[in-house]
């Protein structure tokens, strides 16, 4: 297996910084200003990102992002909903960068495909009740140092993740194992056994007590030859 050579700071729940070495652009996935997880580096990383990339639209993914951007004049790529959410709220066109799923955008030098995600995604309107902000997605991210990361987003397990990464041989797979609102142990296994990563980052669990599944589950329940993949680094710990 290769060594990492791009810099992947996890901030608790969904959230990750990445730096692809030596020169790659600061990236932000699925920030969340009011994370209870977020380590005390979240704020100093969060604060240099040019780049944010969202999966979809709940508060845990999406909580804080218009103050964030508007602050650093990141450039975000998401759905083409959710970037209308954002210009709806004030920030600039051309900081928005409105995709949708099988499509690609190019920006700093990193290449972003959006996939197909199982979930839903919304916020809540002047009443509380939630209000359908399109799609849910998962991101492939190919960095400049060539490095592929697949990230699920929110989802249950599906076939297609195969596909997935027969087309863009990713490396890294980041993928929920939390369980309750969306796959835990039992099929976060399957869809590493589909995509067949170098390494593997469990994200989205041990925030609330509803998210019961934990890396070692996962560790349990792979096949011998995935168990030693799977990297769970402590929020704000970085590994490479």
């Amino acid at each position: 297996m290769s060594r990492l050579n791009t810099a992947i700071t996890w901030l608790g729940h969904s959230s990750f910084h990445l730096q692809a070495e030596p020169d790659g652009p600061s990236i932000l996935i699925d920030p969340w200003r009011d994370n209870p997880a977020a380590p005390p580096n979240a704020a100093a990383l969060v604060s240099t990102a040019s780049l944010v990339l969202i999966t979809h639209a709940h508060f845990d993914h999406f909580g804080g992002v218009t103050g964030l951007v508007k602050e650093t004049g990141a450039t975000v790529i998401s759905s083409m909903e959710v970037t209308q959410e954002l210009a709806a709220s004030g920030v600039p066109e051309e900081q928005l960068v409105g995709g949708n799923k099988g499509g690609a955008a190019t920006v700093q030098g990193v290449t972003v495909t959006l996939t197909q995600a199982f979930h839903s995604s919304s916020l809540p309107d002047a009443e509380g009740r939630p209000r359908s902000i399109g799609d849910p997605c998962g991101l492939v991210i190919e960095l400049p140092n060539g490095t592929v990361i697949f990230n699920t987003g929110d989802t249950c397990v599906f076939g297609d993740m195969a596909l997935i990464a027969e087309i863009y041989r990713p490396s890294i797979l980041m993928l929920p194992i939390g369980d309750f609102y969306t796959m835990g142990p039992r099929q976060a296994a399957k869809a590493c056994e589909l995509v067949a990563p170098e390494w593997i980052i469990p994200q989205h669990y041990g925030t609330f007590p509803a998210l019961t599944g934990t890396p070692e589950a996962l560790r349990a329940l792979l096949p011998a030859g995935l168990r030693d993949r799977v990297l769970a680094p402590a929020p704000g710990e970085t590994i490479r």
